[in-house]
């Protein structure tokens, strides 16, 4: 999976930013293959459990806001550690 793959995730949710807020206001949605495949409370909550079924990178996480401020940090990391 490439970061032009999260690229066009992203991209998808400008698109349909003004939709997806009216059904998910300040909740954290994980988009993969342009269609939202989960709704959490917390961004932790949606990464944990997004990460069980899907591989790390191939899914987007974003607070589902209007306006730009909520935008999407991107932070490349080679290794995940667990504790």
């Amino acid at each position: 999976m490439t970061n032009n793959n999260l690229e066009k995730e992203f991209q998808y949710f400008l698109d349909h930013q003004k939709e997806l807020v009216k059904e998910y206001i300040g909740r954290f949605i994980v988009i993969k293959n342009k269609k939202v495949i989960g709704v959490y409370n917390t961004e932790g909550e949606a990464f944990t459990e997004t990460q069980k079924k899907h591989e790390l990178g191939s899914f987007l996480i974003q607070e589902c806001k209007p306006g730009a401020d909520v935008y999407t940090q991107i932070f490349h990391s080679r290794v995940l550690l667990k504790y």
